[in-house]
């Protein structure tokens, strides 16, 4: 073996390790999704790849055309992370809008996930974002929004409006929304329940999200009927960063394909 094939070799190791290993240690404190699971499959993959380097050689050597899909499956591979760099770099640029004139008439937070009845790191920075902006437009109604999570009989709504309540909104401007399973349902029964309570779909509103999740939720709310709408993103935790902004560029797509937006 070359020189050049050891580093590679070592590299991809190093790599796989990495990779595999931040996908464990996710998935041991219970957070299970495409965006943590991908990462661990390659991550093996490329640790498979360095332990059997030798005869993966030996194979690409027997014919050309096994060099030439070598090749194409490196390129495409190679594409592929450029287009998910691309937004990764979007998403880091771009997490805040603002209202243009008139003031913000509704807050909308939306869920992120309560296991075991309590609020996750991501909830946690999305409702401190949305504390925020319940200050900043002490008369805007303050919606949280997010259903009850499978076999669990805690509803995240519930969850979410006492954190605030504990932390100085009163309790008459929080709007609980505990049907939804999805971003679309969030916006479309905060919508209904806003309502309810006098904002138009008209009326100026933000909504509150993670980093990764801004551009998309702002333009399913458009869909669900809001006129004006600001996306405001909480910062992701680190240790979860990535995982989520790679699940995000899945959903993204998918939202594309299924016309969420």
């Amino acid at each position: 073996m070359n020189t050049s094939a050891r580093w590679r070799r070592i590299a991809l190791a190093l790599f796989g390790a990495v990779l595999l290993a931040d996908a464990i240690a996710l998935m041991a404190m219970g957070l299970f999704n495409f965006g943590i699971v991908l990462p661990g499959c390659i991550g093996a993959s490329f640790l498979l790849l360095a332990w059997q380097w030798p005869r993966v050689a030996h194979w690409r050597a027997a014919s050309h055309r096994r060099q030439q899909l070598w090749q194409a499956a490196w390129i495409a591979f190679a594409v592929w992370l450029g287009t998910v760099a691309v937004f990764f770099y979007n998403v880091h640029r771009s997490t805040e809008a603002t209202i243009r004139g008139g003031s913000v008439k509704a807050v909308v937070i939306l869920g992120s996930g309560t296991p075991n009845c309590v609020a996750s790191p991501t909830l946690i920075a999305r409702l401190d974002q949305g504390l925020k902006q319940a200050q900043l437009w002490p008369q805007a109604k303050v919606t949280v929004s997010g259903g009850q999570d499978f076999g669990l009989r805690c509803r995240e709504a519930d969850i979410m409006a006492d954190y605030l309540t504990a932390r100085g909104v009163a309790a008459n401007r929080v709007i609980r929304e505990g049907r939804s399973t999805s971003t679309e349902e969030n916006l479309v029964f905060s919508r209904r329940l806003l309502e309810e309570q006098g904002v138009a779909v008209t009326d100026p509103i933000v909504v509150v999200t993670s980093d990764f999740h801004v551009r998309r939720a702002v333009r399913i709310a458009r869909k669900a009927g809001f006129g004006e709408v600001a996306g405001v993103g909480a910062e992701t935790p680190l240790y979860l960063r990535y995982n989520a902004w790679l699940r995000e560029y899945f959903a993204a797509i998918s939202g594309w394909v299924l016309k969420e937006y």
